[in-house]
């Protein structure tokens, strides 16, 4: 099967499961910074997620999480291409649910067993390191997230609890910084260097900028946490081995 992957979640899933050979593209955001898997995807041809574009390819098979739109599923099937979709995984159980069918689509059912065997066993041999902190993530546009989540759930993998109660995604809570302090902010995408932040983040309020300042920073790479994949593992071991004693 000759395989085209849309975007950059399904690019992590096309570049670790399907061979090289039969990888017509990727994304045209495989070789970002935020791409897990950018070494791998290096001098394959990408595609735009635009029915032309893609279908002038004429692959066997389409893989894709977002890209293309809502309909793009509907329209490729009738269009004799079937779809791999990678599907929502809010947990860390269901992202390994999740490796293990798309890479039995992509007939890669062993290696796909291989990786979340792995995972579990790195999940297995964590030490709670930050058992009784609280810790607060934090992005460049002023985000954080409260329990829920899957970001919240790497937190509490790593023995913390959310300083954020409430659940969902929205600003950094600046009141409730004004008077308390986490133990850790988990540091996300500051690493990037596209311009997340405007004049306007919460990141750049003094509050915010305390916690970046003075606080335990544990940093985490976008490409840790931009998709659900066995990369969510470096973030949670970069938490654990981050905590303070």
């Amino acid at each position: 099967m000759r395989v085209v992957s849309l975007d950059y979640c399904a690019d992590q899933y096309v570049l670790k499961f399907v061979d090289r050979s039969r990888i017509l593209a990727v994304s045209p955001d495989a070789e970002s910074t935020f791409s897990y898997m950018r070494d791998s995807a290096e001098g394959l041809p990408s595609v735009r997620p635009l029915a032309e574009d893609v279908l002038i390819l004429k692959p066997d098979l389409i893989v894709r999480s977002y890209g293309g739109g809502p309909n793009a599923s509907t329209f490729f099937e009738r269009a004799g291409i079937p779809v791999v979709e990678l599907g929502w995984t809010p947990t860390l159980e269901s992202v390994m649910d999740n490796i293990e069918r798309v890479a039995g689509e992509l007939g890669a059912a062993e290696k796909g067993r291989e990786v979340t065997a792995d995972m579990r066993s790195r999940l297995n041999a964590l030490k709670a390191s930050g058992a009784g902190q609280t810790a607060m993530y934090m992005t460049p546009a002023g985000v954080t997230t409260g329990p829920g989540s899957l970001v919240s759930e790497l937190m509490t993998s790593a023995g913390y609890s959310n300083f954020e109660e409430t659940s969902g995604w929205h600003a950094i809570p600046l009141e409730k910084l004004a008077f308390e302090r986490p133990d850790v902010v988990a540091a996300a995408f500051f690493n990037e260097k596209r311009s997340h932040m405007n004049s306007w983040s919460a990141t750049f309020h003094p509050v915010a900028r305390d916690q970046l300042e003075h606080s335990n920073i544990i940093s985490l790479r976008g490409e840790w946490t931009v998709c659900g994949g066995w990369f969510l593992l470096d973030a949670i071991e970069a938490l654990a081995e981050g905590a303070e004693p």
